[in-house]
């Protein structure tokens, strides 16, 4: 019997648009050669008023989100200077670059905004020359803050648990995916955030961590109707958490869930049509574009990715651009109707991904000798992103990022200068990232960019919904719940924990804290069933350990004799995993522990928990195990409910969001009507018939 999720089916619209999408592209010379359009040059709004009053290194300067090491910005600084002095347009704070700090991490990131945008005021206020003034343009401060914990969050501590967005997708609930959106809103807005790199709305087509491992439980789905429904809720709670407050950019623009590999390294290719490219990738994006439900739902940019399509660029070489240097594919891509009213109607930014990656320095220079930052934004802005994401970019001859951005910015400035069509197509994205300014604050002259600092203390206090998802998410793979074991753990029994635990830190400095700790399940289970709460199990009964033992044990070492003992008088051995990519350690431990001590495990009861995605293991893996639960996040009240899993206090509520060939589960048959539904219409038409006072006539067709 085939399992229908509970909000799976398509409507008959919907299943006749993935039938019909039009694919007639409008052909367009140019993009940019126009310059400013006459719509918004006649229009005498803020924005236009204000781009005339901007000089070319201010103008040049709003294209630009740098990036900087550390969590000072003093006089002394380098962003700084980059503020004061060169107008740039945003900053994006990262884990990576040491700008969040512990324990306080929330406050000391408040603070370090709040000193951003008071750089930004001051330097209005009190310009370094009479001669160049400064006119004030409130900063983006952004942030890729995405679910999860680590890696795909910045700020790992003081902030609500917030799942990763295939625990939503598993729960097929939009009116939770707008929760938890509004719940991350609330607390990034409070922070002074306003510019959010998240929302992935990649369908992750090939689920296999072999070549996602880079995307793993970052997607809603696969399905493209339903990463639109949850990506389109979720985006409408950001803007309701943040008052609006926040500035939305959908990633990875067109679309990289079908890509061969991880794109952090080489620039990886899509291959699909472009008519399974608009029925697929791009679905998703055109639902919070031009075919938007409403304003809410609407992004204010897309992020562009740094892969290549064969439905936009035709035969793929080496040589290749990626898409977002390439004009001619991006000028095919704007030209959809959904991007083109988006961009016409909402003035929608399109961002750069990080031009600084490793990918785009190895397509760029192969042998790492010749590599031009400033060729690479030129190249990146003219194919069509109006904001750089300059990330680390470092040229060959700079000694730094901070010296890359700022010869950018004077090779950008001097372009302006010399050349008309730049400096029109400079104006164009400027008028866009200044229209989007506005639409945050309303008005540049007092906006109250930062929250009231007492609103703080709220943060990180929201558990309930967390945990009300991770409940409608949690997934059984196998075997069926029929086929469970009939009894949970008893107070006799003996339960062996074995996590693979991580440790991470904030920063370089700051203590490190572990991810799925050695005795998280146990707490859990101790806190819930233990000698306090109903005494369903002895204390002494359970014990923990890590991969790290386990693999110890299997070398043939003795991390502690206890190990082996307990293992060997266990009625349960409870599996905690995270992500496990092919050729991984952690892989590799828990198959050799599969198969190299079946003479231990058989008959006990071993259960698995993954608290990542639901694709790692393979058929063989799964036939090994009593029961194979997926989470999806790694929090604490996903744990919790895993507990109250394996006591059987509570069902598993959720539907995998992707297929999953190991057990045979395919998600576009599973979601697929039923061909033996019958559907009864009732056609009412007596009554019009009745009322009908001269007799119907037919009236033939001409041959």
């Amino acid at each position: 019997m085939r399992f229908f999720p509970p909000f799976a089916f398509l409507t008959a619209s919907r299943l006749f648009f993935f039938a019909n999408v039009s694919l007639r592209l409008l052909l367009i010379v140019s993009i940019f050669s126009t310059g400013i359009s006459p719509a918004f040059a006649q229009t005498p709004d803020p924005a236009a008023t204000l781009l005339t009053q901007l000089s070319p290194e201010e103008k040049v300067g709003q294209l630009f989100l740098v990036t900087f090491y550390g969590a000072q910005a003093d006089s002394s600084s380098q962003i700084y200077d980059l503020i004061a002095n060169h107008h740039i347009g945003g900053v994006a704070l990262t884990a990576a670059n040491q700008n969040f700090t512990a324990p306080e991490t929330t406050r000391a990131a408040y603070d370090l905004i709040a000193s951003l945008q008071a750089i930004e005021r001051a330097s209005a206020d009190s310009p370094a020359t009479p001669i160049a003034p400064h006119r004030y343009i409130p900063l983006f401060v952004a942030i890729s803050q995405e679910g999860g914990g680590y890696p795909n969050d910045q700020i790992l501590s003081g902030l609500s648990p917030v799942p990763d967005q295939m625990a939503l997708g598993a729960a097929w609930n939009t009116e939770l995916a707008r929760q938890v959106g509004e719940l991350m809103g609330r607390e990034m807005s409070t922070l002074g955030f306003n510019l959010y790199l998240g929302l992935s709305l990649d369908v992750l087509t090939l689920p296999n961590p072999s070549i996602n491992a880079d995307l793993s439980t970052r997607v809603f789905g696969s399905s493209p109707y339903w990463v639109a429904e949850m990506g389109s809720a979720y985006l409408a709670g950001l803007r309701s958490g943040a008052n609006n407050r926040l500035a939305v950019i959908a990633k990875h623009f067109p679309g990289r869930g079908g890509a061969d590999r991880p794109a952090d390294q080489e620039i990886a290719t899509v291959r699909r049509s472009l008519e399974e490219l608009t029925a697929t990738e791009l679905y998703p994006f055109f639902a919070v574009t031009g075919n938007a439900k409403s304003l809410a739902s609407t992004a204010d940019g897309l992020l562009v990715s740094h892969l290549r399509y064969q439905g936009l660029q035709g035969s793929i070489r080496t040589s290749t651009r990626p898409l977002s240097f390439d004009s001619q594919a991006m000028g095919q891509l704007l030209a959809l109707p959904a991007i083109t009213s988006w961009r016409a109607q909402n003035q929608g930014l399109l961002v750069s991904d990080d031009l600084g990656s490793a990918a785009v320095r190895r397509f760029y220079d192969p042998d790492l000798r010749n590599f031009s930052g400033r060729i690479v934004a030129r190249d990146a802005f003219l194919a069509g992103s109006d904001l750089l994401y300059m990330g680390n970019l470092t040229s060959s001859d700079a000694p730094d990022n901070y010296t890359t951005i700022l010869r950018t910015l004077e090779f950008f400035t001097q372009k302006y200068k010399e050349d008309p069509a730049f400096a029109s197509r400079v104006d164009e994205s400027v008028y866009r990232i200044l229209t989007v300014k506005y639409r945050l604050y309303g008005s540049f002259q007092n906006p109250a960019l930062q929250p009231d600092p007492a609103a703080l203390s709220a943060l990180g206090q929201e558990n309930n919904l967390a945990f009300s998802l991770a409940r409608n998410a949690a997934t059984l793979l196998s075997p069926s719940l029929a086929e469970l074991p009939s009894a949970p753990p008893s107070v006799l029994d003996y339960i062996v924990f074995l996590s693979d635990t991580r440790t991470v830190q904030q920063c370089s400095q700051c203590p490190q804290t572990s991810i799925l700790g050695r005795t998280a399940l146990q707490a859990a289970v101790q806190r819930l069933y233990g000698p306090s709460s109903g005494g369903l199990v002895v204390n002494s009964h359970l014990s923990s350990y890590t991969f790290e033992d386990l693999k110890l044990l299997l070398d043939g070492y003795s991390p502690t004799e206890d190990l082996a003992n307990d293992l060997g008088r266990a009625n349960w051995v409870v599996l905690s995993t995270l992500d496990m990519p092919e050729n991984s350690e952690s892989m590799s431990t828990l198959r050799r522990f599969l198969s190299e001590k079946q003479s231990i495990l058989n008959n006990k009861n071993l259960i698995l928990f993954s608290f990542n995605a639901p694709y790692y293991l393979d058929s063989t893996d799964i036939s090994k195990l009593t029961a194979y639960y997926t989470l999806y996040s790694e929090t604490e009240p996903f744990i919790d409910v895993a507990a109250r899993l394996l006591f059987q206090e509570i069902a598993p509520a959720g539907a995998l969001p992707v297929s999953v060939p190991a057990i045979g589960y395919d998600l576009a048959t599973v979601t697929s009507p039923d061909p033996n539904q019958v559907i009864r219409l009732n056609l009412q038409i007596a009554s019009q018939l009745q009322a009908t006072s001269t007799p119907l006539s037919i009236t033939p067709e001409p041959t």
